[in-house]
């Protein structure tokens, strides 16, 4: 039971010394120094007092690693190595030219990454780490103020980066006694609370802006230039466009008007086909009517005529010769008597009477001879009145077509007279032969005002007549 006790006291113990050990051993950050302080530093003589006092050496410093902090002995610190961003402003800061001016810039400070810098900023900042900015402010801006009095503004504008690394050559002495390191400073901005630095760009900024004024104003003519090229090119194109569209609108419309005048020009050459045509059609027809009005009016009303002359010729000559007779006989009647007057003493009265009764006969007889010949002819022109009277409408038809051609021919004299003729009409050439027809019918309507016979409606009774129908319908059907 006692030995149970013992080892349960026993490893109780070595619970609570793991447990002690455990707690006291620390391990430092990568952005931590640890200083364990409890042992006492080395003795140092100061050569120029003769005076002894003892260092740091038993101010323990860790970076980065483990250490076992001896309870009730050592006392462990932690000294934060982190950057820290720290922005420095000055105001009213005057330069070598009497200029007040504004600086605007930033630093990067941290603790210095050896052990003799950590005991000294751990001498000064351990237990008021707030205080490092401050203080880093306090030094920057003295620096800048100090560097700022001895340079002009142009230096300051034109050379920032040796303007800033002036300031942390300055304040350098000072955050190194402190165990402070400036990583970094950097000049945000200068200004003025005047023109100065407004006036001080406005040469620059003037010679800049007339620089640009004439690059601009070259870029503008060089590029009006080639705009005035180009449109000169276009315009050249555009002319040789049109020229060749003109050219070939000029074909195209030579080839439209020939086109076009292809069909007036066939329609009348058909025209003139036909009239050519016709023209010969009427002349076999007034040539099939001239034989046929020879054949049917003609022959017969001549051989009626011869008929009625012969006959006619028959009396008379029977007539003159019954008067010859009458005549001899009365002479020889009469020469009888007077062959007997003289024998009976009137042979002289006998013999006028003789002659003058001769006399009558022979006047008797030329008047029936010319009463037989009247006769014959006033019979031969009532066969002839009566033949025309049967083919009055064949003998009217076959005379005005004699007729016709001629008139046409004299009213298309002064047409045929023209050597070369140029139309201009909608109609086209066609329209010639329409032009003829109508100064024939202008030609029988002037013949009718002035002599009264109308052709015109001769033709159309005739045509009517001929064709069974009314001089309406006739007239109608020749319209």
């Amino acid at each position: 039971m006692a030995l149970l006790t013992a080892l349960g006291g026993l490893v109780v113990l070595l619970v609570l010394l793991v447990l002690l050990v455990t707690s006291r051993y620390k391990v430092a950050g990568p952005n931590q120094a640890f200083i364990v302080t409890g042992r006492k530093g080395k003795a140092v003589l100061n050569p120029e007092t003769g005076q002894l006092s003892t260092d740091l050496s038993g101010q323990k410093v860790v970076l980065g690693g483990g250490v076992f902090v001896i309870p009730f002995v050592q006392k462990l610190a932690t000294m934060d190595l982190s950057s820290r961003r720290i922005s420095v402003q000055i105001r009213g800061a005057v330069s070598g030219q009497g200029i007040k001016l504004n600086v605007e810039g930033v630093a990067i400070v941290k603790v210095g990454g050896n052990a003799d810098q950590i005991r000294l900023a751990a001498q000064r900042f351990l237990s008021q780490q707030q205080d490092v900015e401050p203080f880093t402010q306090e030094v920057l801006a003295g620096a800048l103020r100090s560097i700022v009095g001895g340079l002009t503004v142009e230096q300051i504008i034109r050379d920032r980066a040796a303007f800033a690394q002036r300031v942390a050559d300055e304040s350098e002495n000072s955050l190194t006694g402190q165990g402070l390191i400036l990583d970094t400073f950097q000049i945000q901005d200068v200004t003025d609370d005047g023109t100065y630095l407004a006036d001080l760009g406005r040469p620059e900024a003037a010679r800049i802006q007339q620089a640009a004024a004439i690059a601009e104003a070259n870029a503008r003519q060089a590029a009006e230039q080639a705009k005035i090229a180009a449109e000169q090119e276009i315009a050249v194109s555009q002319r040789t466009l049109a020229l060749k569209q003109a050219e070939i609108k000029s074909e195209t419309d030579a080839a439209a008007a020939q086109a076009a005048a292809a069909g007036p020009l066939a329609q009348a050459d058909r025209d003139q086909a036909i009239l050519t045509e016709q023209e010969k059609v009427a002349v076999r027809r007034a040539a099939l009517t001239e034989r046929d009005l020879e054949t049917q009016v003609r022959k017969p009303a001549d051989a009626e005529r011869y008929r009625v002359e012969q006959e006619a010729e028959g009396r008379r000559n029977a007539e003159i010769a019954a008067a010859d007779a009458r005549k001899a006989a009365t002479i020889a009647a009469a020469e009888a008597k007077a062959q007997e007057a003289r024998l009976t003493g009137e042979a002289e009265k006998a013999r006028r009477t003789a002659e003058a009764e001769a006399t009558r006969a022979e006047g008797e007889a030329q008047a029936a001879a010319t009463l037989a010949v009247g006769q014959a002819e006033a019979e031969a022109m009532d066969k002839r009145a009566e033949a025309f009277a049967h083919y009055n409408d064949a003998a009217v038809l076959q005379m005005l077509v004699e007729v016709l051609p001629q008139i046409a021919k004299e009213v298309a004299a002064p047409i045929a007279g023209i050597d070369q003729l140029t139309v201009i009409s909608t109609e086209g050439a066609g329209a010639l032969p329409r032009q003829v027809n109508d100064n024939v019918v202008q030609t029988l309507a002037m013949l009718k005002s002035s002599t009264g016979l109308d052709l015109e409606s001769m033709v159309h009774q005739a045509v009517g007549r001929a064709t069974g129908g009314s001089t309406d319908g006739a007239t109608s059907t020749a319209s």
